[in-house]
Formats: C-alpha cells, structure tokens, sequence
C-alpha cells in the first residue's frame, strides 16, 4: 500500500502491483506481441511482397512490423483503454498516474520507448536485466519508463473486506425506539455509517474527534436526547440501528401489501334462489273425508 497527494490535497492509497504479478503480466503481453510479430513476418514471406532478392526491402518491412509490435501496439492499447493491456487485464493491474490518475498518450509513449529501448529492449541486450533491477530497487517496483512516465502500476482487484455490521447497544434499545428520525437526512447517516465502519483503523484521537462531531450534529436534528452519559459511538450506532430496523419494518409492509393485492381474488359462494311457485301453490289442502250425510238431509258442523 502507497499513499499519495493528489493536486487537490487528498490523500490516495495505491495498492502497488507486486513484482510477480508484474512479471506475469509482461509475459502474457510478450507472447501475444511475439505471435503477432510471426503471423505478420510470415504473412509478407508468403506473399511475395519481399522479393526474392530484395535485402533492403526485407529489413525495411521487419523493422517497421518490430516497431509496430512492441511499441506501436503497447501505446495504443494502454492508450485507448486508459493502463490496461491485455496481461495487466488477465492479472487485474493497471497503470496509473503517480497522483492516482488515469494515463495519457504521453504516458503510454514514454513507457513504451524507454521499456523497448532501456528496460527490456536494445540496452538490456533484451533480457529485461534493467527492468527487473529497477523494479527491485525502487519502492513502488517501478522500472526506468515508469520512473521517466510518472507512472505506477497498481492493483485493481483486491479482496473484498466485509464491513461490520452495525449493531444496536443493548442498554440503548428502549430509548431509540422513541426517537424522532425523520430530521435526520440521508446524506449525514450514510457519514455516520462510514465512520462506524472505518474507526477501528482510524488514530484514536481522529476516532475520538470525528465520533463526538457526528454525534453532536446528530444529537441535534433528533429527539429525545441520549441518556447522561452514553459515549458518541454507542449512541451513533444506536441511531443507525433504529433507522435501519424502521426502514426493514417499512419494508416489509410495503411488500406484505404489495402481495395481498397481487393475489387473485377468491371467488364467492352464490346464495340458493328459491323457486318460483308452481301451479300447487293454489291448491286446496285435502280437508279429509266428507261427514255423513243422515237420510234427513242436515248434519252437525264438526
């Protein structure tokens, strides 16, 4: 790890590539710029251009596919793709700026020159025997082009590092649930988060000072106030924890509503229509037999 100034006055941390991914990048460039320097070599032999006799005209062609292969097309890559060719993508590097920044055509054109003439060309007798010294040497393993471009080789690709998660402080559980967040912007609680995350490898007196500046800033856009004594980490993180076990409970009931609307509506048991009355409803109940009837013709009611 390298920390440099930028222009700005920021401090940047370069995570400086190795010199063994270096070199396995360079062979992954080298054997891909060596079957390009084949393919086009063979392509003018057997295609007559050269001549049977013509010398000079060989020569001419060989050095001008030499220079376009190991330095045309290294420049115009770490160009057009701003430090990255084809074994620095492979390995996850990249060139850089010694102020972090991504390179330039001038960059890209001093590394190329200096690494075919000096580090891995015409001055080491092509073994790379500069290069490799240089990059020992120096602090950051640059080479001479480097040194020469301002530039640096960094790593891209590095492990991940989980962050921690922000836990609420057991003896400040029943006051944050009465707190009032909805002062509390988005911006200023992402900063407290990032404090959170990054104080362990923070100097305590930055810790200290950074933590009681948030908290104040906090403390003043919500309501109540923390409970005499509470120190400014356990009570930011109390906050963060509130704030984020609200906006999952928000959650959740967005989406148990968003379900119960999406679900197919159950369809409902129609009531029995009773039937229309038929021709028997204006029947006469049966009253039973008939009274007798005596010879006299009169009989009693029943």
């Amino acid at each position: 790890m390298s920390e440099v100034i930028t222009g700005d006055a920021v401090v940047v941390e370069l995570r400086v590539a190795r010199l063994a991914s270096r070199a396995l990048a360079f062979a992954v460039d080298l054997a891909v710029m060596l079957a390009a320097l084949a393919l086009l070599l063979l392509a003018f032999a057997t295609s007559g251009a050269l001549g049977e006799f013509d010398t000079a005209l060989a020569a001419a062609i060989g050095l001008v596919v030499t220079v376009s292969v190991f330095i045309v097309y290294p420049v115009t890559v770490e160009t057009l793709t701003r430090g990255r060719s084809l074994g620095k993508a492979a390995l996850g590097l990249r060139v850089v700026r010694e102020d972090g920044g991504p390179i330039r055509f001038r960059h890209a054109l001093v590394r190329g020159l200096v690494g075919y003439v000096v580090d891995f060309g015409v001055l080491s007798a092509f073994s790379g025997t500069i290069g490799l010294i240089s990059s020992l040497v120096s602090a950051r393993g640059r080479r001479v082009g480097d040194a020469l471009a301002g530039t640096v080789v960094v790593r891209e690709r590095v492990p991940r590092s989980v962050a921690a998660e922000i836990r609420m402080p057991p003896a400040l559980a029943g006051w944050a649930r009465t707190l009032s967040l909805s002062q509390l912007p988005d911006p200023l609680a992402l900063q407290v988060r990032q404090f959170l995350q990054r104080a362990p490898d923070l100097d305590p007196r930055v810790r200290g000072t950074l933590g009681e500046s948030l908290a104040a800033e906090v403390a003043g856009r919500t309501a109540p106030a923390a409970p005499p004594g509470t120190a400014a980490e356990p009570y930011l993180s109390a906050v963060l924890a509130e704030r984020r076990r609200r906006e999952a409970d928000r959650l959740a009931t967005q989406r148990t509503a968003a379900e119960l609307r999406a679900r197919p509506a159950e369809p409902v048991a129609a009531e029995p229509v009773p039937a229309e009355p038929g021709p028997d409803r204006w029947r006469v109940a049966d009253a039973g037999a008939p009274p007798d009837v005596p010879d006299d013709g009169f009989a009693l009611p029943r």
